[in-house]
């Protein structure tokens, strides 16, 4: 994740420029406002200003909104931050909240799907996609997608000769034992980062750094995790037919 890019120390935007700078409109911003999840402008004469406080809380909302969380749940996020949280504090928050992989979530319908899918899918096809991850359904009928590339993946297992089952059950054991790893890391990076962190006093100086340290540390985590995981699998083949 990049670093957020915060105005020069001093720099005030006009709306229209906050808007160009953000990809998120003035009436959405007017919105946000409204809704107090943006400290009102700086005035010079009749003309708000905003800065680079009001981009990172921009951000931060932004990155809230795209990782599925309502207005409202924004809202009670933002409201147990510090009051004073600049910048620098909100530019962690948001690489603490960005995710580790990209997602590409969205609400689509049965024909949608099908539509994606390329073919029409019976209940049954519905149930694999779900218990395989490609999708959630919602109380409404309609269905989450969790991107193009689990759903190709999804439906190329059940296109393939191995019984469906097999891929749940495959499918399970590695929800199981990553979530159980995610749930070690994070309790790791809590009491030996997080933490500390806090007990210095938010420290100015550790906040950009350990902001640009965390968006380092999401990508190299994710890829020594593949690495981990493909050099396990051949050690494993390599015993067994040793065996």
């Amino acid at each position: 994740m990049a670093a957020p890019s915060l105005p020069d120390r001093g720099e005030l935007l006009t709306i229209d420029q906050l808007a160009a700078r953000t990809g998120i409109t003035v009436r959405n911003i007017r919105y946000y406002a409204a809704r107090g999840l943006l400290p009102p402008p700086t005035l010079r004469g009749r003309t708000g200003l905003y800065g680079p406080d009001h981009l990172a809380r921009l951000e931060l909302v932004s990155e809230l909104s795209a990782l599925g969380f309502t207005l409202s749940a924004i809202e009670s996020h933002l409201e147990r931050l510090p009051p004073h949280a600049g910048a620098a504090e909100l530019a962690l928050h948001r690489a603490l909240l960005t995710p580790w992989v990209p997602e590409e979530i969205e609400e689509v319908d049965r024909a949608e799907l099908e539509k994606r899918a390329g073919r029409t899918l019976s209940d049954e096809d519905l149930d694999a996609l779900r218990d395989l991850g490609a999708v959630t359904p919602l109380p409404d009928g309609r269905l989450q997608l969790h991107g193009a590339g689990p759903l190709g993946s999804a439906l190329a297992v059940i296109g393939s000769d191995l019984p469906t089952d097999v891929w749940r059950r495959a499918h399970g054991l590695i929800e199981k034992h990553t979530s159980a790893l995610a749930e070690d890391l994070m309790e790791m990076f809590q009491n030996e980062v997080l933490q500390p962190y806090r007990d210095r006093g938010h420290r100015a100086d550790e906040r950009q750094r350990l902001a640009t340290a965390l968006s380092q540390l999401k990508p190299v985590t994710v890829l020594g995790l593949v690495t981990a995981f493909g050099r396990a699998v051949n050690r494993t083949i390599r015993q067994r037919l040793g065996d």
